[in-house]
């Protein structure tokens, strides 16, 4: 049996979920995977937004998404994912469908510029905002390098304060030969009684 990388697993869980003509959010763009994987779910109706501080990211991004001639379908930002509420149009607030994190360092970038738990907390309460009713957040939090296990804990914390009558929060364990594997936490908007 061969064995899906984490990022694959995410992916695969995901686009169960995304369908054409959604809005997304890439909070962290990285390398572009996420991207690309959100550009190719939302069709031509749909729109991915993506945020990253790093301009080898944004440009890692857009080269995925161009090579794929899916670049009509994002709209991709160097700002901090902090800025989410301020820079997406008010029409997609409250009808974002998906927001993925992937949280760390850019791979193969410096390794000392990394997500930080106080903008992550405050982004993950701006995403809460912009979820659709039955929206989901994705997060994939590394606790192998500096800073990460305090981050990936300060994110398991705030995921388990959600108040239950709005949210479902899930830590998924994603087995794999990583000393550390990221760990994957879940947040689903449920519809209030």
């Amino acid at each position: 049996m061969v064995r899906l990388s984490m990022s694959a697993e995410v992916h695969q869980f995901l686009s169960a979920t995304i369908k054409p003509g959604d809005s997304v959010i890439d909070a962290t763009l990285g390398n572009g995977h996420d991207t690309l994987f959100l550009a190719e779910h939302v069709g031509e109706e749909g729109h991915v937004f993506g945020f990253d501080i790093q301009a080898g990211a944004v440009n890692n991004s857009l080269k995925q998404l161009v090579t794929h001639q899916l670049d009509h379908r994002a709209t991709l930002m160097m700002k901090s994912h902090v800025y989410m509420a301020d820079l997406i149009p008010e029409q997609f607030h409250g009808h974002i469908k998906c927001v993925m994190f992937n949280l760390g360092y850019l791979p193969g970038s410096d390794k000392s510029v990394i997500t930080l738990p106080e903008s992550t907390l405050s982004a993950l309460n701006i995403a809460l905002n912009l979820l659709a009713e039955d929206g989901i957040i994705s997060i994939l939090a590394y606790s192998g390098h500096p800073g990460g296990a305090d981050e990936c804990s300060a994110v398991k914390a705030w995921a388990s304060q959600l108040p239950r009558d709005g949210y479902r929060a899930s830590v998924i364990d994603l087995l794999s030969s990583h000393r550390s594997p990221p760990e994957w936490i879940l947040i689903s908007r449920t519809q209030m009684l």
